[in-house]
């Protein structure tokens, strides 16, 4: 099981899944406050509904009273794949613990999941700049699933071997990173700029649902399937990533930016980069975002060790182990539904301080008292605090960019938080096989305390973004 990390994570994340997780809401609507850009001319703070973009479907009215039918089509895809994500969350480390019981080979398995981050992060959000973004991840979507249907036949053959499994991981992770890119460079364009915070409570909210609550334990009940398992994992998810590629046909509108970059892609991603580093804020989300799945990815790659197969400290079976997944995913939809309410009490630095302390806590529960009874409760608890975070920090990150530059400075962010997971994945198998499982989880938890001290400082709840979180440029 992973989280789906914080983005902050949506991946889901979530993130069990990509980061700090695949991180929306509570439908609080934020006070608009203009930013500085990196070049120092003032960033338009509202998005959504620009020029060329879906209009909002209320008879003329300025803000919708609903999210609009391009919304809903991206909800629902958002739903289809995040269930096939959950399968694969799920099935893959099974399916690998099947062909080896190695915490590196292991470990290799879940870095394969998430290194297309660190390699193509920047040319998949500089090409989101430039071209539509639905598009793209419908072409995405395809590709995911012509890529699980030739592994289910692999397997239904009896073909499947861990080399074949890390390459089937590695090229359906490719499409995801231009996917994920291009569907949250598209938000803002889809609803108005004070409804960030409820779509994307909503999309994470699915998210959950699909990769943890609906996806793990099906994922459970196929590789229970004598015989069949490989087939069944790969074969699900296939359907599902194509039937959310139909559904995006659905989506009206234009979501091709309005101004797409005439300069060569070297020098796209240059200008994402500089703008990432020139804003305080941003900068301090995207260094803490990298720290909390740097544990995420070490934690979760040997975790399924821990806690499955008889001669583990727990002892879960397989079916288990999914509804264990369930339970981090039931605490993640909680999360989400209550990070809004939290946000305004605590505000956004002190909601994003509490969460991060409390999981760096519960991710020792496992390890100190490895135990049925502990760890689900303890799973919950880390849900709901990986939720809190997607929930704050992509809805800032949104609002902080402006849509020039959504694709490149989104993806140099996720580059860095989602990149940091396959790094983790490595290094917690290393670390397992040289010094043991243990090592790994106090490391992870230490990690993940470094990550509250880098939340960006600012002022109280309910004062302007730029207010809270420190001025762009660091103003």
């Amino acid at each position: 099981m992973r989280t789906s990390g914080s983005d902050a994570a949506g991946r889901t994340s979530h993130s069990a899944g990509n980061a700090p997780a695949e991180r929306p809401e509570a439908g609080e609507k934020p006070e608009k406050a203009g930013t500085t850009s990196a070049a120092g001319s003032p960033e338009r703070e509202t998005r959504g509904n620009t020029a060329g973009s879906p209009e909002p479907e209320t008879g003329g009215s300025a803000v919708p009273a609903g999210l609009g039918r391009p919304f809903h089509h991206l909800w629902a895809a958002s739903g289809l794949s995040n269930l096939a994500d959950g399968v694969l969350l799920v099935g893959v480390p099974l399916l690998a613990i099947s062909l080896t019981r190695s915490p590196l080979l292991v470990s290799l398995v879940s870095a394969a999941t998430t290194l297309p981050w660190l390699l193509l992060a920047l040319h998949a959000g500089a090409i989101a700049d430039r071209h539509d973004r639905r598009r793209i991840m419908i072409l995405a979507g395809w590709s995911r699933a012509a890529v699980l249907a030739a592994t289910a036949a692999a397997a239904w053959s009896g073909v499947l071997t861990l080399p074949v499994l890390v390459a089937a991981v590695l090229l359906a992770g490719a499409a995801e990173v231009f996917a994920d890119t291009s569907a949250q460079s598209a938000l803002p364009t889809t609803v108005a700029g004070d409804r960030l915070e409820a779509a994307n409570g909503r999309l994470v909210a699915t998210q959950t649902l699909g990769n943890h609550f609906l996806g793990a334990p099906l994922a459970g009940l196929l590789v229970g399937l004598a015989g069949m398992a490989s087939t069944a994992v790969f074969g699900t998810a296939a359907l599902l990533y194509a039937g959310a590629a139909l559904l995006l046909l659905g989506m009206r509108g234009r979501f091709r930016p309005e101004s797409a970059p005439a300069q060569a892609l070297r020098a796209d991603i240059a200008d994402g980069m500089r703008h990432l580093w020139g804003h305080r804020a941003l900068r301090g989300l995207a260094a803490y975002s990298g720290v909390l799945n740097l544990a995420y990815g070490a934690y979760f790659a040997v975790f399924v060790l821990w806690v499955v197969g008889g001669g583990s400290r727990v002892g879960l079976t397989p079916g288990q182990y999914g509804f264990l997944a369930a339970t981090l995913a039931a605490g993640a939809v909680a999360g989400s539904v209550l990070a809004g309410r939290l946000t305004r009490l605590a505000g956004e630095n002190g909601a994003l301080v509490g969460v991060t302390l409390l999981n760096g806590l519960l991710l020792l529960v496992p390890l100190l008292v490895p135990s049925p009874l502990a760890v689900f409760p303890a799973a919950a608890g880390i849900g709901a605090a990986n939720a809190v975070t997607n929930v704050v920090s992509v809805s800032l990150r949104q609002r902080l960019i402006p849509d020039g530059l959504l694709g490149r400075v989104n993806a140099t962010c996720r580059l860095i938080g989602m990149g940091a997971m396959p790094l983790g994945a490595a290094a917690g198998g290393l670390v397992a096989a040289l010094a043991g499982l243990p090592a790994v989880f106090w490391a992870a938890c230490a990690l993940s305390l470094l990550g509250a001290a880098l939340v960006p400082r600012g002022g109280e709840a309910g004062s302007p973004v730029r207010d809270r979180l420190g001025a762009a440029n660091g103003g």
